[in-house]
């Protein structure tokens, strides 16, 4: 399978780097606990934010016999290198409000000494540096690469922090902690090579050098330390280091290291001897360290932790996903030649997911004796014996083909089908992001305007990888060209976790619909809301089923249509009062009410109803809240009428739009009433008001474009900007 020029660069920079990389995180990793480790030790400075450094030496002389240095360092420590009255030479951290001893100077711990040397140069030395100067640059361009990967995985760099459509575990956390640690890594990696490019002295001196008139140096009038005019206006939260005068010669001097500049200080007088302000690069190179190493901060130190630890996970997730984008490229083993087959599958994926699919196609068509031959679509070639053309593609970025793809349109104008053939185009996206299905729509358009290519199905989205969609789809075409095709299931088995029992509080009787409500309370405390999913798993199957749940009385409400061959919807449909299922809940935030919002607009069709029913129910604050549901009939609505009419009643509801699409000649779904409500989705739109949309995917994509144009129309705006603003949320499957 081929793979982008830039996921191939994110992987090929990864690989050729992680013996250092893996090395460097561990070490951070430990090394990030130095810093924390030494913020918690009692002796930071406090209540020091008025106090001079005439006052800190002053108290210090009182309780010393000499003084040879004071330094501050990054954790507000305050240590000096004394002379006692006792004649010793001691290096100590003092208090300088009151100039006594508080401590012993903290000793490096032997795993932090080993740690820095290994992560510093790998026991290397000068070589050892230098690698890692060079492996922290190539980690800083697999940062890049991977932003640029997101950026275009996204979208527009604008939708960079918009909702990532979660395929499978390692994809999902990938970009999301990758998008939250991103900063800190590019910190780590850029600072990590200015400290190395430093070492090499390949960086401007930040050598500070002072020009002093040593001959007009005066020796009066002679002041105490206290009555130095620049030590009263020195704040010691300013100071990194001061060194006393070695003598009493005019030559010698006390010599101040601040946060921003280095002065030279006459002894006797207090006079400015020099003022030398720190160029960029002296600033730079004391950030840099500051960032790498954490020092001085907790906070910072976490988050360095953090990162290296996100490190190691990226490590683990993407050699994952390269792993099985490999496993999945082995779908391209064939049966049958080119030549010798009567259905060519041709297919575009960019993450390797459109071959499941795929696959599942073409063993269907294998388990009818159908000879098949299934490729990619950068391979498109003549076929001798061909008689269909089925393509399944994904879209990239801002609706462009997917990398084995790229060459596609190139070949499929130069290249003459041997004889007509019948195609069909199957589009596979999401409808979070604005291209859906782009790339799928522009191979059917070109297939559309050959000759020799006849289309016998209408294109096809398939919106988040529905199976069920698929499957439908599959259906459809098989009866187009009166072949019984049965695709089996796509086994994304997810083990159940989190299991909880719930008991049944009611069950309605079906309606003309086959529809009914299931009422249940949880055994034990669970945390839930409206909008969060059931996950249910059927006996001896471990693929899990969702639910949309409303919340009413701390109860689940849950809408459910009974299929002929359904096992849920069958299992379901004949619980009773007070027996018990086993189920899970998982979280969707992303899909709960919107209590910020000032106006909210709920669109669903059939039992997708669920969630908004509980929300509504809960809409204590009287939110304006109008519902727009489509079902069959009347008496479609009879299940829920109860609920709805005392919402209204007690503002809960604002307005309720049905939509009855078997009461006359003419059928009306819930698109249609929105279309001729296009003010009220633009008031609430302007006002910063929530539409949320719950039910079918075919809704949905009809519910989305009519929403579009309303937009387009009045406000000359894609549906797509409010959406990427938060405004538009979808739960459809």
């Amino acid at each position: 399978m081929t793979i982008s020029i830039w996921r191939y660069s994110h992987l090929a920079l990864a690989i050729s780097s992680f013996a250092f990389i893996l090395i460097a995180s561990l070490t951070g990793i430990i090394l990030a606990f130095e810093p924390i480790s030494n913020q918690l030790e009692p002796y930071a400075a406090n209540n020091t934010k008025n106090l001079t450094l005439a006052q800190t030496i002053t108290v210090l002389q009182k309780h010393y016999d000499e003084i040879i240095e004071i330094e501050i360092d990054n954790n507000d420590f305050v240590s000096a290198s004394v002379i006692t009255k006792e004649g010793d030479n001691k290096t100590l951290y003092v208090d300088p409000l009151t100039g006594k001893k508080i401590g012993d100077i903290i000793e490096k711990a032997p795993v932090f000494k080993f740690a820095t040397n290994l992560h510093r140069s790998l026991f290397l030395k000068s070589i050892g540096r230098f690698f890692v100067g060079l492996f922290s640059f190539i980690l800083f361009l697999i940062a890049i690469t991977g932003i640029l990967l997101i950026i275009k995985r996204q979208q527009s760099i604008h939708r960079f922090f918009s909702k990532v459509i979660k395929e499978n575990f390692e994809q999902y956390y990938h970009i999301q902690i990758g998008r939250l640690t991103l900063i800190p890594i590019i910190i780590i990696a850029l600072t990590g090579v200015y400290l190395s490019l430093e070492k090499f002295s390949l960086l401007p001196s930040n050598i500070v050098k002072h020009q002093i008139d040593f001959e007009n140096i005066k020796e009066a009038p002679r002041l105490q330390i206290k009555d130095f005019k620049v030590f009263n206006q020195t704040q010691l939260k300013h100071v990194r280091k001061v060194e006393f005068p070695f003598s009493d010669d005019r030559e010698d001097y006390f010599h101040i290291k601040l946060s921003d500049r280095e002065l030279n200080i006459n002894q006797f007088t207090g006079e400015i001897l020099s003022e030398v302000k720190y160029p960029f690069n002296t600033l730079l190179s004391h950030w840099s360290l500051v960032l790498h190493t954490g020092q001085g901060s907790i906070l910072w130190s976490v988050i360095l932790l953090i990162s290296s630890c996100s490190i190691l996970f990226f490590m683990y997730s993407g050699f994952l996903m390269t792993l099985k984008r490999r496993k999945k490229s082995l779908v391209l083993k064939n049966v049958y030649h080119k030549d010798k087959s009567e259905y060519i599958i041709l297919v575009g994926s960019e993450t390797g997911n459109t071959f499941d699919y795929a696959r599942l196609f073409y063993d269907a068509l294998i388990d009818l004796g159908k000879t098949v031959f299934i490729s990619e679509l950068n391979k498109y070639s003549s076929y001798k014996k061909a008689a269909h053309l089925i393509v399944f593609t994904a879209t990239y970025g801002k609706g462009e083909p997917p990398t084995n793809a790229k060459s596609f349109e190139q070949s499929f104008k130069k290249i003459e089908p041997k004889k007509e053939m019948k195609f069909s185009v199957v589009g596979f996206g999401s409808l979070a992001y604005p291209d859906f299905c782009k790339y799928a729509i522009d191979i059917d358009k070109m297939l559309q305007s050959h000759p020799k290519f006849k289309s016998i199905t209408e294109l096809y989205s398939i919106h988040n990888q529905s199976y069920e969609s698929f499957k439908d789809w599959s259906l459809q075409w098989g009866e187009k060209i009166n072949l019984p095709i049965q695709v089996k299931q796509l086994q994304k088995v997810i083990k159940p976790k989190n299991n909880k029992q719930f008991s049944v509080v009611h069950r309605s009787p079906l309606n003309n619909d086959n529809t009914f409500i299931l009422r249940l309370r949880p055994e034990e405390k669970i945390r839930f809301t409206s909008g969060d999913l059931l996950a249910f798993y059927p006996e001896n199957d471990a693929v899990e089923r969702l639910y949309s749940i409303g919340k009413i009385d701390d109860d689940i409400i849950l809408s459910i249509k009974k299929h002929e061959f359904g096992i849920c919807s069958t299992y379901f449909s004949k619980l009773t009062q007070n027996d018990s299922i086993t189920a899970s809940i998982k979280r969707n935030p992303d899909f709960n009410f919107p209590t910020h919002a000032k106006e909210i607009i709920m669109i669903a069709n059939g039992t997708g109803i669920a969630p908004f029913l509980g929300m509504i129910n809960k809409n204590d604050t009287k939110i304006k809240t109008h519902l727009f549901w489509g079902g069959r009939n009347k008496q479609s609505n009879e299940l829920y009428s109860e609920i709805i009419q005392d919402s209204l009643k007690n503002n809960n509801l604002t307005t309720f739009y049905p939509a009855y699409s078997r009461t006359q000649p003419k059928k009306i779904y819930v698109q249609h009433v929105l279309k001729r409500n296009g003010d009220l989705i633009i008031k609430t739109l302007d006002k910063n008001g929530v539409i949320l949309i719950c039910g079918s995917v075919i809704m949905q994509k009809d519910v989305v474009n009519v929403l579009d144009n309303i937009c387009k129309e009045v406000n000359n705006k894609p549906i797509s900007y409010y959406q990427n603003k938060g405004q538009l949320k979808m739960d459809c499957y």
